[in-house]
């Protein structure tokens, strides 16, 4: 059921659509008397403004359409040129169909001008064989689009959207009120602030979703923004936040709320936390740096000053560390130094936020930012980026590179049939694969059989037409613009039996003034159809079928795979001795595998429900994956011990280490299907033994959060599935590891 706002939109873009195109085709046609530049200039409104679904406000769609218009006459001249032989045109449209499909991974607005495009090659390369044509045929397009676009500007214009920076603004600056204590919320409302920033819930038009700096770099600081709002939920619901709070607030003066200590990090009262002068050093620094940050995302610039919170975090190291080699009497308490540990994650969170709105709101090259690999992008050229996205897309495990070879080779097998067949109207059987084509089998077979019954009921109705208005031209000319009004307004509306059935009426009633027209046209348009339906639903069926489903599993499962030796690899940093004798592992292929996994995330969610063998917690996934990946950055740059820590310790480390690689390998097998190896019973990482090393409790801090995140996942796994993986010896070990269930998709 379509909202308030959407049936008005649908409205205004059909009465924009009708206009462009009514404008063009009755100046052309009857003021010129031109048919060539008529069809063009019907055809381009269409293709652009109904068949594409460009997002944004009206002037930001009149931007990209104007930007699409060079690309058209492109497309144009090189199918009047390859419409020489069938053969050339379907080489020219398996190329033409790839490339504009797999432009999808510039964005949303690439993304929703690739069907008008297509369209665009397609009526030019379909006999008769008349180059000489191409001017007329090009100023006729040029006419549509340039109509179109300024009816997006002026007529009942689309406002703008809410913008994502101000939506991230308004994010950072609820985590920089929670850290500094200005307001009190829930652990669900920290969470649903986060939640407002999944792409999901932002309008396309804004989404970050290009290659660009600026776009990479809003993106990732939406990712931190989420990160740090979870971390700050998960210590509400623990109590330790209104501790860290208490501790900013006044570190070092005394307390009479019978909560607090006596100001230094000393033992306190029997019972009572003390306070941690440490924590109160850096948390103010954290919440100035969330208000700075939410105030330059307002501002659009980014604020004036140097990063200053690197310096701040290794003084408030510099500090621990002091605190735990000084008198046996000053060494804070474990719960203190875990506070700290989570403090740590949060200030780390900040400075990933603060770097990457940075970048987002400069977009130019910068210096080399730590950590490189996720900073990468900051000093690379625009072509360059460009580059990686599409390297990193051309893989067979990509879902826009499987999209793109899809739609391409059911456009050429469907030119390659209406050429071979001598189709009348032709293009019609692109059209139906063009518009009809899904990602899955059952989506496209559903679409399918409510276009073929939608086109037989316009079929009859328009045969019905063409006979009882026989050659009188101004009869059709009379009924075609308020036909298109209400044919695309009806069609979103009510369906695509219905769009199919109007847009048969609509064609019939344009081509009979065209061209002398019996109703034969319809039953070419039926036949068209059918034919063009059978090409499309042929590929659904042998080209991955299954859509995303298979490949979320596969990619969640290499993704989980790669995340397993950088455990290994963060932990061996840290327990190395001497320190600093291990280099740290790669982060890069763990990178390329989670965007992989994002973008076979985003699709899987945009399908209708599935069965599958497994029903995983993928977005839990994804979200232990980037704690994995930073913790992988952070620990080693913040965490080095100066000395070599106790072997007993560093043994039980790696021991927890390789247990949770071990968990990943298990899960990895899973996500797939298939049957892992039997493993023994996962215990939750010890703890540091011996003196409470700042380190060793950042890192038991960091493996005890992955193996609650890992056992959540696994406890969404069906109840067989975990058994089998598990053991009859294991099960009852390891269900203390194992939460509730939950989320399902």
């Amino acid at each position: 059921m379509k909202s308030g706002a959407e049936r008005t939109e649908i409205l205004r873009r059909s009465l924009r659509v009708s206009l462009a195109a009514s404008a063009g085709f009755y100046s052309f046609l009857y003021g010129l008397d031109d048919p060539v530049l008529a069809l063009y200039a019907l055809f381009a409104p269409i293709a652009l403004g109904l068949l594409s679904s460009i997002p944004g406000s009206g002037r930001q769609r009149a931007e990209v359409m104007m930007k699409a218009l060079p690309v058209g006459l492109v497309l144009v001249a090189l199918g009047t040129v390859l419409a020489v032989e069938t053969w050339t045109a379907v080489l020219g449209m398996l190329v033409v169909g790839f490339l504009l499909a797999f432009g999808a991974i510039g964005g949303p607005r690439p993304a929703g001008a690739a069907p008008g495009l297509q369209l665009f090659y397609i009526l030019a390369c379909f006999p008769p064989y008349e180059p000489e044509t191409l001017w007329l045929r090009l100023a006729g397009l040029t006419f549509g689009v340039v109509v179109l676009a300024l009816c997006e500007l002026f007529l009942l214009p689309q406002p703008p959207g809410p913008s994502y920076r101000a939506t991230l603004a308004e994010a950072v600056a609820t985590a920089g009120d929670t850290i500094a204590g200005r307001t009190s919320l829930s652990a669900e409302a920290l969470r649903a602030a986060g939640s407002r920033l999944r792409l999901s819930r932002i309008p396309p038009a804004e989404r970050p979703a290009g290659p660009g700096r600026a776009a990479r770099g809003l993106s990732q600081a939406g990712s931190a923004a989420r990160r740090l709002l979870e971390q700050l939920a998960h210590q509400t619901e623990t109590g330790e936040l209104r501790r860290l709070v208490r501790d900013g607030a006044g570190a070092g003066a005394p307390r009479g709320d019978g909560d607090g200590g006596t100001g230094g990090a000393v033992a306190g009262p029997p019972g009572k936390d003390p306070a941690d002068t440490a924590s109160g050093s850096l948390l103010p620094q954290v919440a100035s740096l969330c208000d700075e940050t939410a105030a330059a995302l307002r501002a659009g610039r980014p604020a004036p000053g140097p990063q200053r919170m690197d310096e701040a975090i290794g003084a408030f190291q510099r500090m621990r560390v002091r605190q735990v080699t000084g008198p046996a009497a000053e060494v804070p308490p474990v719960p203190v130094l875990r506070r700290q540990a989570a403090l740590l994650a949060v200030a780390e969170s900040v400075r990933i936020l603060e770097i990457s709105v940075r970048v987002g709101l400069d977009g130019r090259r910068t210096p080399p930012i730590e950590p490189r690999e996720l900073f990468w992008y900051t000093g690379a050229s625009t072509p360059q980026l460009w580059l990686r996205r599409v390297t990193g897309n051309m893989t067979l495990r990509s879902v826009q590179f499987q999209n793109a070879v899809r739609i391409a080779l059911a456009l050429a097998a469907a030119r390659f049939v209406a050429g071979s067949l001598d189709l009348t109207h032709g293009f019609w059987v692109l059209l139906a694969v063009l518009t009809l084509s899904r990602t899955t089998f059952g989506q496209t077979w559903a679409a399918i059989r409510q276009a073929v019954a939608g086109n037989l009921v316009g079929a009859v109705a328009a045969g019905a037409l063409l006979i009882g208005l026989g050659q009188h031209t101004e009869a059709y000319a009379a009924i075609l613009a308020p036909g298109m009004l209400i044919a695309f307004a009806l069609g979103p509306l009510l369906g695509i039996a219905w769009a199919q059935g109007l847009f048969t009426l609509v064609v019939a009633t344009a081509f009979a003034q065209i061209a002398p027209a019996s109703w034969r046209l319809a039953e070419a348009r039926i036949v068209d159809v059918v034919t063009g339906s059978a090409i499309g639903l042929l590929c659904a069926m042998l080209a991955w079928p299954a859509g995303a489903r298979r490949e979320v599993r596969r990619t969640m499962a290499g993704l989980l795979q790669e995340c397993g030796p950088l455990i290994r690899g963060t932990v061996a940093v840290l327990t190395a001795a001497p320190p600093g004798s291990t280099p740290p592992p790669p982060t890069l292929p763990a990178v390329h595998r989670l965007r992989l996994a994002e973008s076979a995330y985003d699709q899987f969610r945009s399908e209708p429900a599935g069965s599958g063998p497994v029903h995983a917690d993928w977005h839990g996934v994804l979200i232990a994956a980037n704690q994995i990946l930073l913790g992988a950055q952070w620990l080693p740059r913040f965490d080095l011990p100066a000395k070599t820590l106790p072997p007993d310790a560093a043994d039980r480390a790696q021991a927890g280490a390789r247990t949770l690689a071990r968990t990943t390998d298990r899960l990895a097998a899973l996500c797939t299907g298939e049957r892992p190896p039997p493993d023994g019973a996962r215990a939750a990482p010890p703890g540091p033994p011996g003196p409470p090393l700042p380190a060793l409790v950042d890192l038991d801090v960091w493996l005890r959060s992955l193996n609650a995140q890992l056992a959540r996942i696994e406890a969404e796994l069906p109840d067989e599935v975990r058994r089998a993986a598990r053991g009859t010896a294991a099960a009852g070990a390891a269900g203390s590891a194992s939460g509730p269930g939950g989320r399902g998709r």
